[in-house]
């Protein structure tokens, strides 16, 4: 079977806008993704991080280089200010190369995150 480009979504709530938070919040959502699609690093070819505009203490691209990912080329980006949008929220786009169609990905919107997609409502609530 040949390998493909797939891209995961998935997004968590932090709790405050600290360093702590961003990365804590950040390591649960990778490790939820990563788990549900059985991704080998390796396998990662890029991560595309938003974060909305109250957050703004930290990279959540500095968890995952703290997670010993550093080969994988990451960017971080502010998401849209939409009024009435849901606060302090971090997403999160990885393309990864796998032999699972698109309809075998699982995406990952955890606790209160869920109502952003509740079409792929996977995840846990953390």
């Amino acid at each position: 079977m040949t390998s493909k480009t797939r891209g995961i979504r998935g997004a968590i709530r932090v709790d405050d806008n600290t360093n702590d938070s961003i990365f804590k919040a950040t390591r649960i959502l990778l490790k939820e993704i990563i788990d549900a699609n059985e991704i080998v690093v390796d396998d990662i070819a890029s991560i595309f991080f938003t974060a909305t505009v109250d957050l703004d203490a930290d990279y959540p691209a500095y968890a995952a280089r703290d997670l010993g990912w550093t080969s994988v080329p990451l960017l971080c980006a502010r998401e849209m200010d939409v009024p009435g949008g849901m606060t302090r929220v971090i997403r999160v786009l990885l393309h990864v190369n796998t032999v699972k169609s698109q309809t075998e990905i699982n995406h990952r919107y955890l606790g209160e995150t869920r109502k952003l997609r509740p079409d792929l409502n996977g995840g846990t609530d953390q």
